[in-house]
């Protein structure tokens, strides 16, 4: 019999965990596993992107009104949810770029901030860990250092040596980054909704789409079918109602066309401790074979 499996998914901010694996994770929960995410920032400093929350009390109470999102979403997507308690970062803009605010998430060392991090590990002991890769899937400083401090405590964790007051060993078996935005889904939302007649809202976004940068498509090695959650993905999005306009090209293309053209979530295996066989199909491929009652 296998045991029940655990995932723990390491964001950020609040909404990363919606519009990255969200529906991987509803999957999963529906399966009868346990998911954690783990949000290391409170986003304190992100703006408001939906204009029908861009009013003075919203950005006066922004920390807590992000708290009680997250509540939601987690509420929606049925997983559990731990806060590092790190400060928001910001998206440093301007040429130059200013300096990060001190005390912010990027800025903390190492040190700090990955202890927090193996504790979360050793009390909720989870098979597999997901993370961003090492761009943090777009440059944001929180989400470079959130794949730091990630695949720092994923090699920690399970020595007994390393931050002996951060609870008893455990090693997780997989480490995964995720990789939702490609050019190759884009392409094919793009072309699918102008053969059905419909506006694309990506044809500028692929127009400036760099070349030669090549795409992180090439990457994945683990395709994870879970259309059958995507309701839970955009109600768990939508959850975040500062940061996601209900009307924006989040939710341009249909459900049913989605599930048509693209019913998977992709992600790169980084390490793995057990055997699998690439493709993969699933995050736990290999635990499963591996992890028995």
């Amino acid at each position: 019999m296998v045991e029940q499996l655990r995932l723990m998914a390491v964001h950020a901010h609040p909404d990363d965990e919606s519009s990255k694996g969200a529906a991987t994770m509803a999957r999963y929960i529906a399966e009868g596993h346990e998911v954690m995410v783990v949000t290391c920032t409170g986003g304190e400093a992100g703006s408001i992107l939906n204009p029908a929350m861009d009013r003075p009390d919203v950005l006066e109470n922004m920390a807590e009104i992000r708290r009680g999102e997250m509540a939601r979403a987690a509420e929606i997507l049925g997983i559990q949810h731990r806060w590092l308690g790190f400060v928001d970062s910001g998206l440093p803009e301007g040429d130059p770029l200013p300096p990060l605010p001190e005390g912010c998430f990027a800025l903390v060392p190492l040190e700090e901030s990955v202890p927090p991090l193996v504790r979360a590990i050793r009390e909720f002991r989870p098979h597999v860990v997901v993370t961003y890769d090492e761009n943090g899937g777009y440059p944001h400083p929180d989400h470079i250092r959130c794949h730091e401090v990630s695949v720092a405590a994923f090699d920690a964790a399970g020595d007994p040596e390393r931050y002996p007051a951060e609870g008893e060993p455990w090693q997780p078996l997989k480490l995964y980054y995720s990789h939702g935005f490609s050019r190759a889904k884009l392409l094919a939302f793009h072309e699918a909704l102008t053969e059905a007649g419909l506006e694309s809202p990506y044809d500028e976004w692929l127009k400036n789409w760099d070349a030669d940068q090549p795409d992180v498509i090439e990457r994945v090695t683990t395709r994870v079918e879970c259309a059958d959650y995507f309701p839970v993905r955009d109600e768990a999005l939508k959850a975040h109602a500062t940061q996601i306009d209900p009307t924006s090209r989040w939710f341009a293309v249909p459900l049913e066309m989605q599930r048509e053209v693209w019913p998977t979530e992709e992600y790169e295996l980084a390490r793995s401790l057990v055997d699998s066989t690439l493709p993969e199909d699933d995050l736990f491929a290999g635990v499963r074979e591996k992890v028995t009652a």
